[in-house]
């Protein structure tokens, strides 16, 4: 099971990726995945979500569900078991909770053990960069001028925070 993000860019089952972009691109990369059909999905976001509305969500295995602290976020991903699980990033419940951050870091780490787990933002806060520290690649989509997106990614040491792996920067067309 893989979701292609862009041409020769592959989310794998079986890892924890963290992903900044532009919601038109997450949301094509979804809506454009058939094998995602055959799975089972589970979107969660926090209050408000910004592609939801926008995602094909016509397969009885596609489940939504909205966390509204913290707390409720890490009850829904302890009790988890879909094969890809997509979290849209709300930095609104970790206001008065970011002593959890590491928690749900590590809860998104462990459950990638047996699924693809895929954190998403648009624009990257503190408590996003703090989740991201234990996702095994950190993706950064950086729009420049409405041309073709200069694409960021890294593999993240656990040690040592995000380290860059290989090539650095790769322009996409």
């Amino acid at each position: 099971m893989h979701i292609d993000l862009r041409k020769g860019l592959s989310l794998q089952q079986g890892s924890f990726t963290a992903i900044v972009g532009p919601e038109r691109m997450i949301i094509t990369a979804l809506n454009s995945n058939e094998d995602l059909r055959r799975f089972l999905f589970l979107f969660i976001s926090g209050n408000y979500s910004h592609i939801l509305a926008h995602l094909n969500r016509n397969t009885k295995n596609f489940e939504v569900q909205r966390a509204f602290t913290a707390d409720q976020l890490l009850s829904m991903l302890r009790a988890v078991g879909h094969t890809v699980v997509f979290v849209e990033h709300d930095a609104s419940l970790y206001d008065e909770a970011f002593h959890l951050v590491d928690v749900i870091s590590g809860t998104l780490k462990d459950l990638a053990r047996d699924a693809l787990i895929i954190l998403y933002t648009s624009q990257a806060d503190r408590s996003f960069l703090a989740l991201a520290r234990r996702a095994d690649r950190y993706i950064e989509f950086i729009p420049i001028d409405e041309t073709p997106i200069r694409i960021r990614t890294a593999r993240v040491s656990r040690q040592m925070g995000i380290r860059p792996h290989g090539q650095m920067m790769l322009e996409v067309s």
